[in-house]
């Protein structure tokens, strides 16, 4: 019988060593089928090893390249693995696998483990390998259980943020791994974060100011410490832990590591980036509150902002200028002042009546009462969602191992499937709100709506930003004035309640129809 070994273990660590606490090394299994084939007369045509990879994924370089051998040559009659749980240790995985080997006629062969193609043989490779996916998933609990216990006593789970190095030392008498400065980066970060701080500088400008200052990342073996990029700043900027913080499943903990930044520079810190990078508007020479939040009625493009002889400033559609994908949108220049001016006076009317206040927060309440409702039903359509991509998923890899599909279609769909799941589990996490929870949010949103006006008159630019940004989606601008607006929630569901409707200027889905002025 020709038969191919196929040998694995997960951490680089165990590639070299003959026994760890997790198994076998690759010297060990290697000899182990090795006997096993001399015992049986079976002659070896190769060996596939895969050194430092998980078996929870099939995406391995020596499990694709064995399974695309027995594809080709039909002359394979037998896999030889130490274990079942050197093949896959998730039973979806496990049952793909034996079925692309069932159509080949190959048999599976565990040199540990008693299989065959009875029923009770069967039945005993399913045994073992729902225990492999149970260890599996047992470990990762009980690590991902350790990390949480260790954030909860102030010890950071991750690794060292720039600023910061891993270290193992002797603490009461045990080797204890955390983090402390990093004497070549840690003045670097301080100085990146009250640079930013001021006001005075973007992101990019900060980035090359911090390469010449000498910021590196730490790199890799493969690869020298590099300056940062403007993205990796940009994270760098916005991480709590920089302020003592270690977060973990959500939640914040105090950490045991020395503080790099005082939380009032690093919360100044948040407001610039906020008001600066929302909605996808990148910092460039010129800034306006309004920036980001306006977008062209005629063709959907953002408007962007000009300042003309270095005084007079106004929004024009980047549909016009784009020399990639213009829209040859006509829409005219419209001074900012006005667009300003129109913004404010929105603010003054759809400002709620503080008379009306409490016979609105009533209908507030039947409404979000019907939302409960409404969310019951959109959850258990979510899950009938989620396990039809899950099924996919499963029926795509079937689709590759009959060689119906090739790895670039293969790598294409699980991309996209991965994207619809990760949709979906995010929108039902969404739906996680008690109806307490939206009672609360929702008050709150009254309190702020019926100070709206006043509130945005007298702040200032900053502030401004952050209004727009909590209460507009979208602000519609066409012939030079606002038309349209579509709001954030809850301010969509505040805005739309049917009996509160007032100057014709609060429409029932949330956008705005023509205002007074044309």
């Amino acid at each position: 019988m020709r038969a191919l070994i196929y040998l694995r273990v997960s951490t680089k660590e165990q590639v070299e060593k003959d026994l760890t606490d997790e198994g076998f090394s690759i010297a060990a299994q290697r000899e182990a089928c090795v006997r096993h084939a001399a015992d049986q007369n079976w002659e070896l045509v190769d060996e596939y090893v895969d050194r430092g990879e998980s078996a929870r994924s099939i995406d391995r370089p020596g499990l694709q390249a064995m399974l695309g051998r027995i594809s080709e040559d039909a002359g394979i009659e037998a896999i030889i693995v130490h274990k079942i749980d050197r093949l896959a240790r998730n039973m979806e995985d496990h049952v793909a696998i034996r079925a692309l080997l069932r159509r080949r006629g190959v048999t599976l062969v565990s040199v540990t483990e008693n299989l065959d193609e009875t029923a009770s043989g069967r039945l005993v490779e399913g045994i073992h390998a729902l225990m492999a996916e149970f260890y599996s998933a047992n470990l990762a609990n009980e690590v991902k259980k350790g990390m949480g216990q260790k954030a909860k006593l102030g010890g950071y789970p991750h690794k060292a943020p720039l600023g910061y190095l891993n270290v193992r030392e002797p603490i009461g008498g045990r080797q204890v791994a955390h983090i402390i400065r990093d004497p070549e980066r840690a003045a670097l970060v301080q100085t990146a974060f009250e640079l930013y701080a001021t006001g005075e500088w973007t992101v990019e400008r900060l980035a090359h100011e911090m390469a010449d200052r000498g910021l590196r990342n730490r790199g890799r073996a493969d690869y020298v410490a590099k300056a940062l990029t403007v993205s990796g700043l940009a994270s760098l900027l916005a991480n709590p832990a920089y302020t003592g913080i270690v977060q973990w499943g959500g939640v914040e903990y105090p950490g045991l590591h020395q503080p790099l930044v005082e939380r009032v520079t690093f919360d100044k810190v948040q407001e610039l980036l906020v008001a600066r990078a929302t909605r996808g508007t990148r910092e460039r020479r010129h800034h306006h509150y309004l920036k980001g939040l306006l977008v062209c009625g005629v063709c959907g493009r953002r408007l962007s902002i000009q300042r003309s002889k270095g005084t007079y400033t106004y929004f024009y559609c980047l549909g016009q200028k784009d020399r990639r994908n213009g829209t040859g949108c006509q829409e005219r220049y419209v001074a900012a002042d006005q667009l300003q001016a129109e913004i404010e006076e929105l603010y003054e009317r759809i400002e709620v009546p503080s008379d009306w206040a409490e016979g609105l927060e009533l209908a507030i309440a039947s409404e979000v009462a019907n939302h409960s409702v409404d969310t019951s039903a959109e959850r258990d359509q979510l899950v009938q969602q989620h396990e039809r991509a899950k099924a996919e998923r499963f029926k795509l890899m079937e689709a590759y191992y009959a060689n119906a599909i090739d790895v670039v279609m293969l790598r294409h769909e699980q991309g996209r499937i991965a994207t619809e799941l990760q949709s979906i589990e995010s929108r039902m996490a969404g739906l996680d709100a008690t109806l307490e929870d939206w009672q609360e949010v929702m008050n709150t949103a009254l309190r702020f709506a019926t100070n709206c006006g006043r509130g945005y008159r007298r702040a200032g630019d900053r502030t401004r930003k952050l209004f727009n940004t909590a209460v507009f989606d979208r602000v519609l601008v066409r012939d030079g004035h606002v038309t349209e607006m579509a709001y954030k929630e809850p301010f969509e569901l505040l805005f739309s309640v049917p009996k509160f409707e007032y100057d014709d200027l609060v429409g029932a889905i949330g956008l705005e129809p023509m205002t007074c002025w044309l």
